[in-house]
């Protein structure tokens, strides 16, 4: 009977800790806006706020700990909290993978008109489209101009099927359409007021206005607003190439680059056997590419074609399958019977962790150009120098040769300016699962 009396205080004092605690999680969760429209179930910004909303709450608990002396609430801030930021991430992902399962049936989809210049329509179209199928259904495009050829045909590269129309009326389109809401793509013709304008004629009928920014390529974390009077203002960090970060980067290069050399040493004997055994030749090819800020280095692959692959190029040019100056062919013919399953697999790229142990490569990044690309780059292109080149990268886990040179171009740049350990982490996860399921790789 006395250690039941004893722990009754114990256990309601607990429970009403526990609820209080609860509370003010609920509290910082709310804070920390983890339900908004524009996060939830679209990137990584739902995960960022529910981790600093849950950091948060463990360090007001960890300064109540320390003011108050109650070392009996240490429980909550060792278990309970990690466990419970265990259990949203779980439960967000899950909630993730069931809307995703409902919006490939059409549901649970915000039905958008996208509204603009000929000059900025398409690219919204092809951003939106082809990346935003968790949030959004491009139901139509009204352009904001006369007729553009250019513009329609590259709209209907996009998409076939969406209604295209110019000028008229706006309320009328996005009736007829059944949008639920209007996306702007870039300055329209008529300037801020005809933008004011616009959101006083969708009043009436609730259709959300969204602007879609004409700051292209740059991260969200590296945007920061600030309001002026009814003008909001971007203020907009500059791109960085050194400092810290690229300290931390050259650690991750070595180490995880010397780990997957030790794990993949049966693998490399294994490839080596099969390519030695197929036919006489070197089992691996050393072709020179250009490194950071163009300098040159000798990259390590695997052989996947025959010895003289080199000399029989210049006779297959005119077949060129590639985007730019990019040479790619679907069906090559000096790919020998194993280089096909290496290079659908990416298995001929393994060795090129030995140029990112020498500190030539980087495990994420660009792709290494040949020099003969790098000889047609044209203006911008040439900032995808900047860093080192990396054995995979964004390029690499969104299509690879199914990309135009232009959509190439545009990820490597956007990498360069934008990456973060967290997004090399997800990267290097998606190629994990590009290599067994491959998309674009000949």
């Amino acid at each position: 009977m006395p250690a039941v009396a004893y722990a009754g205080p114990e256990a309601e004092t607990y429970l009403l800790a526990g609820t209080l605690l609860a509370a003010a999680w609920m509290i910082c969760l709310g804070s920390f806006k983890t339900h908004a429209l524009g996060n939830v179930a679209v990137g990584m910004a739902e995960y960022k706020s529910l981790a600093y909303a849950s950091m948060t709450m463990a360090g007001l608990l960890g300064v109540l700990i320390g003011l108050s002396g109650q070392g009996a609430l240490r429980i909550f801030l060792l278990l309970s909290l990690p466990i419970g930021l265990a259990a949203l991430m779980s439960n967000r992902w899950a909630w993730r993978q069931w809307l995703a399962y409902r919006r490939r049936s059409g549901y649970a989809l915000s039905h958008v008109l996208i509204y603009g210049q000929p000059a900025d329509v398409p690219f919204a179209v092809r951003q939106i489209s082809g990346k935003s199928g968790p949030a959004y259904r491009v139901v139509g495009v009204l352009l904001d101009g006369s007729a553009d050829e250019q513009a329609e045909q590259e709209i209907r590269a996009a998409d076939p099927t969406l209604p295209l129309a110019y000028g008229g009326s706006l309320e009328h389109q996005v009736q007829a359409l059944g949008a639920d809401a209007v996306i702007v793509a870039g300055p329209l013709a008529g300037g801020n007021q005809a933008l004011q304008q616009l959101g006083w004629s969708l009043e009436a009928s609730g259709t959300k206005l969204i602007v879609a920014s004409s700051l292209v390529g740059v991260a969200s974390r590296r945007v920061r607003t600030s309001p002026l009077d009814g003008m909001p203002l971007l203020h907009v960090d500059l791109a960085k190439f050194t400092g810290a970060r690229y300290l931390l980067k050259r650690g991750f290069d070595v180490l995880f680059s010397a780990a997957a050399l030790l794990a993949l040493a049966p693998v490399f004997l294994a490839i080596a056997a099969v390519i030695k055994l197929e036919g006489p030749g070197k089992v691996f090819f050393l072709q020179e590419r250009a490194g950071q800020d163009g300098r040159p280095f000798k990259m390590f692959k695997f052989r996947t074609m025959v010895p003289d692959a080199e000399a029989k190029l210049a006779a297959l040019r005119e077949r060129n399958d590639g985007a730019g100056p990019l040479f790619k062919l679907k069906d090559d013919p000096r790919i020998t019977r194993c280089g096909h399953w290496l290079r659908k697999h990416s298995l001929d790229e393994l060795p090129q962790f030995l140029n990112v142990l020498r500190g030539e490569m980087s495990v994420v990044g660009p792709r290494p150009p040949l020099f003969t690309e790098v000889a047609a780059y044209e203006g911008h292109t040439h900032r995808r120098l900047l860093l080192k080149p990396g054995v995979t990268g964004l390029w690499q886990v969104s299509g690879r040769s199914n990309l135009d040179w232009k959509e190439s171009v545009r990820l490597d740049l956007y990498y360069a300016e934008n990456w973060t350990v967290l997004s090399d982490a997800r990267i290097i996860w998606r190629t994990f699962r590009v290599m067994i399921k491959p998309d674009g790789a000949y």
